[in-house]
């Protein structure tokens, strides 16, 4: 078994998390805002969704780069799980509504007087957290249970991920579903008592997301480096050789997209309440695709690429989407097109030669050896003349 994480790329990534989950956060509450130190709320809440991406790009890669299974639909089990923690900010907001109702504003608009019953354990934090796993991870298990039984891989797989992340978008885009429509859910106020509107809270929904993600990394780092990890990348590379091999190739596909699709669904109830709401057009399918766009411009197959290619892209969209706002996709889709063509290990990879290249250039060249002069000519020996 290889070892999971070196000294090195240990201590790298104790000091990156701890600049993002602790400095950070200090320079937003202890430094005054005339400080040229001081980071804003704004930026502490934008960073938040830039870890949750991150979070869902990793994800991404899990499938992709570890395992060959390019999912299009991941972006759906991110929705489920911020869904669910949405219904129990909704909850939350109790009669503070626009309509001084003990049932959310849509319900009320719909003509509900009382709240549907499967809307009533959502008053409980812990009933949502479970859900926000659970649902995702029961849709990921009866769509893996069948896709992979039925052999279906490849471009087929991509397709179908995508088929089913279009078919729910329309159905939460339906009013007769009681999930919003739409609009969705949003207008949080609080979370387990504590009000989202305040800076203190949206830093520690920040702390909690880069948590999550260290985590998270650390994780699929351990597991890409067991035996399982092994099995999944023989899968990548050929998965004929490991169904020859004895080795039940569907159980290993199907462990790692329930996972991945769990771990998905949290990073959405992470970002619901850091956006402060959700609707249908989260799940769509552009989504997903931005998704994998993000793996792919840091590196897949790397971990560590997906999180820098997730936030490299997003701030790039940020500002985009504010200096150019109708050249954003003309931009993203030249950046995939550049990166397939001619970084196909994106940025990470990229590094990697950079770093290779300063090494050759800094290594003296060798000596050259030393001239070794001729051997002299055998002098010629006198023979006596035959009597």
């Amino acid at each position: 078994m290889q070892k999971a994480i070196s000294k090195r790329e240990f201590l790298a990534v104790f000091l990156i998390a701890l600049v993002a989950i602790v400095l950070v956060p200090c320079l937003n509450a202890f430094v005054p805002e005339s400080s040229a130190f001081h980071i804003s709320n704004f930026s502490i809440n934008l960073w938040g969704k830039y870890l949750c991406y991150a979070i869902l790009a990793i994800t991404v890669d899990v499938l992709w780069g570890y395992t060959g299974l390019l999912s299009l639909g991941q972006c759906l089990y991110f929705s489920l799980g911020g869904y669910m923690m949405g219904m129990y900010l909704m909850r939350m907001i109790g009669s503070l509504g626009q309509y001084h109702m003990p049932i959310p504003d849509f319900l009320v608009f719909l003509g509900w007087t009382r709240l549907p019953p499967f809307w009533k354990p959502f008053s409980s934090f812990s009933f949502a957290l479970f859900m926000v796993a659970a649902l995702p991870g029961a849709l990921a298990f009866v769509f893996g249970f069948l896709a992979f039984r039925s052999r279906i891989r490849g471009v087929y797989f991509s397709i179908l991920t995508q088929a089913l992340t279009y078919a729910a978008c329309l159905l939460f885009f339906r009013n007769n579903i009681l999930m919003g429509g739409n609009n969705g859910f949003t207008d949080f106020k609080f979370m387990l008592g504590h009000d989202l509107r305040t800076a203190s809270t949206q830093r520690g929904l920040y702390i909690v997301s880069g948590l999550f993600l260290l985590v998270v990394y650390l994780g699929f780092k351990w597991l890409t480096a067991t035996k399982l990890g092994k099995v999944q990348r023989a899968i990548r590379d050929s998965e004929n050789r490991v169904l020859f091999s004895g080795y039940a190739a569907a159980n290993f596909k199907l462990f790692i997209f329930v996972l991945a699709c769990i771990v998905a669904g949290l990073a959405g109830a992470l970002y619901v309440p850091q956006v402060g709401i959700v609707n249908p057009s989260e799940m769509a399918t552009d989504k997903s695709l931005e998704a994998v766009v993000w793996v792919a411009v840091g590196g897949r197959g790397t971990l560590v690429g997906p999180i820098i290619g997730a936030i490299f892209v997003n701030a790039l969209k940020s500002w985009a989407t504010r200096a150019f706002p109708d050249y954003w996709l003309i931009i993203l889709g030249g950046m995939f097109l550049l990166v397939v063509l001619f970084l196909p290990a994106g940025l990470v990879g990229l590094a990697h030669h950079a770093v290779d290249l300063l090494k050759r250039m800094r290594k003296p060249p060798a000596p050259a050896p030393d001239a070794v002069p001729p051997e002299p000519a055998p002098r010629a020996v006198n023979q006596a003349p035959a009597k």
